[in-house]
């Protein structure tokens, strides 16, 4: 799924201000939880929804006032994205929602790769039945959502299915930083629509893995994970389409 046109950014990139309307925050519905955190939550969920959207800037006292809160919070929240990496400090104006590069790309993919394939060989030798027949169900859930064009579906079960064997994993760090990229890959900004393509083959790629689990074969499995399904080269025009559009995509393909 291709990227907004150059246009639709620019107009995505001016001042987030009091005509958004968003639910003020002065009086939190979830008490437990800090006012700060809730802050985040509702950047996190404008970003997700396409509300907020690559390139678009940040008023500090804007924002402020629409959500009813004070800066700190407003501010603690912001840094809290910036450290991962969903946007930038601009010293003395406010804060920028970072665009998506084709290099962070390619970094997330040999970090989550890497990572998920390290997680697999610590843990692959607990999974068992019950764990193969959930996946498998889960990645037959995927197919009928591809067929179905439904991504919010595919992507649920997408996640679950990883989930099976991260579950295991003790490495709570690890774990963490693994569905930080992938909310940072596929659940901001929100594609309108799916690459049915890109999402049909990895659902191949889904049942070959599985495949090397069933036999034991927990290497091969991981190393299938680190240098196939998450192998930046392997996706890359897959990536190139879904990211950039269609003209990224042949320039890929023919080499320029």
């Amino acid at each position: 799924m291709a990227r907004p046109a150059a246009s639709a950014r620019r107009k995505s990139a001016r001042r987030y201000h009091k005509k958004a309307q968003s639910p003020r925050l002065t009086d939190p519905a979830t008490p437990t939880r800090s006012l700060r955190e809730q802050v985040y939550d509702h950047l996190r969920a404008k970003m997700a929804s396409g509300a907020l959207q690559p390139g678009a800037f940040l008023d500090l006292n804007a924002l402020a006032e629409q959500l009813g809160v004070s800066r700190t919070p407003l501010r603690e929240a912001l840094l809290n994205l910036e450290s991962q990496g969903f946007v930038t400090v601009l010293p003395r104006r406010g804060f920028v929602i970072n665009e998506l590069t084709l290099e962070d790309i390619r970094s997330f993919y040999e970090i989550i790769g890497a990572l998920e394939a390290s997680a697999l060989r610590t843990i692959g030798y607990t999974l068992g039945p019950e764990d193969f027949a959930r996946m498998r169900a889960l990645d037959l859930e995927m197919r009928d959502a591809v067929a179905s064009r439904d991504f919010d579906r595919y992507y649920a079960a997408n996640l679950a299915f990883h989930d099976t064997y991260l579950n295991r994993c003790d490495n709570t760090r690890l774990v963490a930083l693994v569905r930080l990229l992938k909310q940072r890959l596929y659940d901001w900004p929100r594609r309108e629509r799916m690459m049915q393509a890109w999402e049909a083959h990895s659902v191949v790629e889904h049942e070959e893995f599985l495949a090397l689990l069933e036999r034991g074969l927990i290497d091969a499995a991981a190393d299938h994970l680190q240098h196939v399904h998450w192998s930046f080269t392997v996706q890359e025009r897959y990536v190139r389409a879904y990211y950039f559009g269609d003209r990224m995509a042949r320039d890929a393909e023919s080499g320029e």
